[in-house]
Order: structure tokens, then C-alpha cells, then sequence
């Protein structure tokens, strides 16, 4: 089976240009923003680091994931950033809505349920090698502010406009949205 690689060349160099350095002071667009957005952290903490064979698994399951929900916007994912945290990694997703979410992790199909039923035999062969945690938090306003950076977080997800007059406090950003 002839299998396409994750990183080509076009899109390092997509990746490249996206980290452009945007210049001035800009916010996400408020107006593109849905009703109901959700962010949703997910991360894994390594207990033992020297027992790849129990965390790499997990640690790669995700990236299969990661690139369906890319390659599907219809799945309701708007956007997702790869942190680094003290005990592992974590993302944090923007989705469009709760029920998109749900959806998504009870699939049948998805990759989500095998990677989470594997997950669960391995944390029984060894339960205290790896973690993983999930946090969902709903959206009832936003709030952003980017000042000569690449576009990241939320504005990556959902567009970005200059602060303007009517956007230039965080108080006045926030109760606009």
C-alpha cells in the first residue's frame, strides 16, 4: 500500500507562509464566531517517560485525527492548535458547537472510538505509564488580541480583522461580540 507522506514540500511551504508575521494590532472577527462554539482541550500527561511502548501509542493515535478534521470541515472543527504542556501535549480545538463534538467522539466509523478502545486495554496493561484529560468549555463571548505575529489561535479559526476604534480595549472587544 502506497501511503502519501504527512509533510510534502507544498505543504511546508503552506505551513511557512502561514507563519508569516501579520504587522500591527488585530482581533478575530467576532461576526464568524458561531452561536454556540465550544473550546476543547485534550491533552495526555507521560508518567513514565521511559516507556515509549505504553505512551507513543497514544501519542500518535491523535494525528490521524488531526488530519480527517482537517481535510473535513463538515465534521465542525474550526481550528486547532498543538501546545506543549508540563506533562505532555495538548491541543486546543475550536468547534463549531457541542453536538459536532459529541458526534464526532461517538462515531462509530471515526477514529476516535478504536483509538479510545485501544487506549483503554493499554492503560490497563499499564495503567500509571500515560494519562489523557479532556476539558470542553462553551463559548459565551470572545475576546482576542494579536500584535505583530503570525495568526494563531482563535483568529486562525475563525478569521481576523484590525483593531479599530470600536475594538481597541479589551473590554469594548469583548462586549462587541
Amino acid at each position: 500500500m502506497l501511503r502519501r507522506p504527512i509533510l510534502t514540500v507544498t505543504t511546508f511551504v503552506a505551513t511557512m507562509a502561514d507563519m508569516r508575521t501579520r504587522a500591527g494590532r488585530w482581533t478575530h472577527d467576532t461576526a464568524a464566531v458561531p452561536d454556540g462554539m465550544v473550546v476543547f482541550l485534550i491533552g495526555m500527561s507521560i508518567t513514565k517517560l521511559w516507556r515509549p511502548d505504553r505512551w507513543w501509542p497514544t501519542f500518535v493515535a491523535m494525528l490521524p485525527m488531526l488530519i480527517k478534521q482537517r481535510r473535513r470541515p463538515e465534521l465542525g472543527v474550526l481550528g486547532t492548535r498543538v501546545l506543549i504542556g508540563g506533562s505532555g501535549p495538548v491541543l486546543v480545538q475550536y468547534w463549531r458547537d457541542a453536538e459536532s463534538l459529541y458526534r464526532y467522539a461517538s462515531a462509530a466509523d471515526a477514529e476516535h472510538r478504536s483509538a479510545w478502545a485501544r487506549f483503554n486495554r493499554a492503560a490497563r496493561a499499564a495503567p500509571d505509564a500515560v494519562g489523557v484529560w479532556h476539558e470542553t468549555f462553551p463559548v459565551a463571548a470572545t475576546e482576542s488580541i494579536y500584535v505583530d505575529m503570525p495568526v494563531e489561535g482563535l483568529a486562525a479559526a475563525v478569521g481576523s480583522v484590525p483593531v479599530s476604534g470600536r475594538t481597541n480595549r479589551a473590554r469594548d472587544r469583548l462586549s462587541s461580540g
